[in-house]
Order: structure tokens, then sequence, then C-alpha cells
């Protein structure tokens, strides 16, 4: 997989974000219709903010998995306001059940999970695409390889 470095004005950049978030007290919300629309209005987010954009997206009942990239200007608390923020909007007013779960506000919990995505990029692909089969036993996903050989310095 080649590489593809985004570049700005005075920047050019390669950082990817494994980010995962829950919606408050990780009710299971995000069923059949909801976690299609919620995919649709998280890649939205990419027209009114295009440096941010999204790779790889998995939408479960209870979370949601994403491999994102945004520029050094943002920072992971801006990005997850930005996308929490839309989408809970989005998302209460497409479905009126959720304003009887939720009477007093937005959908997702305060926090998140990130972590930076080096060189096992494409493994982490993986692991967001099939992160439902695993959870239910139907794969097995192996996170980081042993080293076939090791060389001395």
């Amino acid at each position: 997989m080649q590489q593809v470095y985004a570049k700005q004005a005075h920047v050019t950049y390669y950082a990817r974000y494994h980010v995962v978030w829950i919606p408050k007290y990780r009710n299971n919300i995000l069923v059949k219709g909801v976690d299609s629309y919620c995919k649709i209005k998280i890649l939205e987010v990419t027209k009114w903010y295009p440096d941010i954009q999204f790779i790889e997206i998995n939408v479960q009942k209870d979370h949601v998995h994403a491999l994102v990239t945004y520029p050094s200007t943002y920072g992971m608390g801006k990005v997850m306001n930005i996308i929490k923020s839309n989408t809970s909007r989005a998302l209460r007013e497409k479905f009126s059940f959720l304003k009887k779960v939720y009477p007093t506000g937005g959908i997702w919990s305060v926090g998140y999970f990130f972590s930076t995505v080096g060189i096992n990029e494409e493994v982490i692909r993986q692991y967001i695409r099939n992160q439902e089969k695993e959870d239910k036993g139907q794969a097995q996903l192996v996170m980081f390889s042993e080293p076939t050989s090791v060389r001395a310095w």
C-alpha cells in the first residue's frame, strides 16, 4: 500500500488516527438504519471540514471505529467535537426515539479513545472492517505479527 501525503501551504503530512467513541451509557442505539445513517453523517463532516478525511468507518450497535486523518492545525479534541456534534444533531433529528432515550442533549459520551497508526495501518484497517465478526467470534485477527528474524545491533 502506497502512502499518500497530504499537503497544505507550509506542511506535508501523513498522520492516521484510530478513533473509537460510544453513545452515552453505551446504549445499543446504532441499530440497523441508524448505523448506516450515522456513517453517512460522519462522512458528511468532510463537506464542511475537507481537511478531515475518513479512511475507514465501522458503526456497531454500541460504538464507532474510524481511521481518520487531519492536519496538525487541528487537535483530536476539536476533531471529535466536530464529529460528535454534527452526527448527534442529525441522528436526533432523523430518529425520534433518540430524543426519548437522550431527552436532555447529545447522544455521544464525553470521552473517546484514539491512537496513532504507524506502519501497521493495514492491520488497523482490517481490524476496523472485521471488528463485528471478531466480537461475535467469527474471525480471529492478529494485531501484531512476530518478526521472522531479529537483527542484533
